[in-house]
């Protein structure tokens, strides 16, 4: 059942919460948490981003077992089911931490069915896990608009209001576990051919002859909208691809979407051509820049045919 999170006044006071992985997403996190006078125990395996987490009023630490052993709570955000994986259950993991923490939240964008058997084990050691999933950029999640979309159990779910309320007005409670990476697929699906409609529609306006920058204040005035023109439309039209989600997150994200369509035997045919388009961008050399950059893809099969 689908509910939106609108904490009370009655929570917590802000406490100690744990942090793996500091790339885009994760920073934006806690920059939120720390804002709302959490206190960040952070770590990531590049040192660069543990120095990020301390620049911004964090604490860094040498394993994913260390936060644990630090943080009762401990949010996760990774790039694939597999880290995640490792980062939980492998040397100086999670499981590893003394004491374990109470709960997990996983925030990354991964296989529904490894977050289903995920919760399973870690409910063996008496711990929660919930997978919340995030639709929107790091920054749109740095300043309170992204959606968590959330699976697990009920209590825990409540029990971490406190977190979401730092993090989101915007949370919703999706189903059991796994729910929360199922329905981030689905967004992410819509929003991924929503952004590579945008970018053909302004390559086709300028193919024929219109100017990008005006054709754009046209279509968010035409019933042709959608809310990416707002995030994504301005960089498409000036080339600015400083990466707020790479490209090459998209691709990893739109072949999981594929995968799980062929084992429900759903056939997606956009989806199909949207991967090849990212998988040209990619190869191509835009697989770091902002996912914005799949317009450069579509103008290239332009200068081909």
């Amino acid at each position: 059942m689908e509910r939106l999170v609108n904490a009370g006044n009655d929570l917590p006071p802000a406490g100690v919460v744990g942090l793996v992985g500091i790339g885009l997403v994760g920073s934006a996190l806690a920059e939120r948490l720390l804002a709302a006078g959490f206190r960040v125990i952070g770590h990531d395996i590049v040192a660069d981003r543990r120095e990020h987490l301390v620049s911004l009023g964090g604490e860094a630490a040498a394993s994913a077992a260390e936060v644990a052993a630090r943080a009762p709570r401990v949010i996760l955000s990774l790039l694939t089911s597999d880290i995640v994986r490792e980062v939980i259950e492998g040397p100086g993991g999670i499981l590893e931490g003394d004491p374990l923490p109470r709960t997990i939240v996983d925030t990354t964008t991964g296989d529904p069915q490894a977050s289903e058997s995920m919760a399973e084990r870690l409910a063996e050691r008496g711990i929660d896990y919930l997978d919340a999933t995030i639709v929107g950029s790091s920054r749109q999640i740095g300043e309170g608009e992204g959606a968590f979309l959330v699976g697990g159990e009920a209590e825990p779910f409540e029990q971490c209001a406190d977190l979401f309320e730092a993090l989101s007005a915007k949370v919703f409670h999706v189903g059991p576990s796994g729910a929360g990476a199922r329905a981030k697929l689905v967004a992410n699906l819509v929003l991924g051919l929503n952004r590579a409609a945008l970018a053909e529609g302004l390559a086709f306006g300028e193919a024929i002859g219109l100017e990008p920058g005006r054709v754009l204040p046209l279509l968010v005035s035409t019933m042709a909208y959608s809310r990416i023109m707002d995030t994504k439309g301005r960089r498409m039209v000036e080339g600015d691809f400083t990466p707020e989600a790479r490209l090459a997150q998209h691709r990893k994200d739109v072949a999981l979407i594929l995968e799980q369509a062929r084992k429900h035997g759903q056939p997606l045919p956009l989806s199909e051509e949207h991967l090849r388009l990212l998988d040209g961008a990619i190869a191509a050399g835009d697989g770091e820049l902002d996912n914005s950059a799949v317009i450069r893809q579509i103008k290239r099969r332009q200068t081909r045919s």
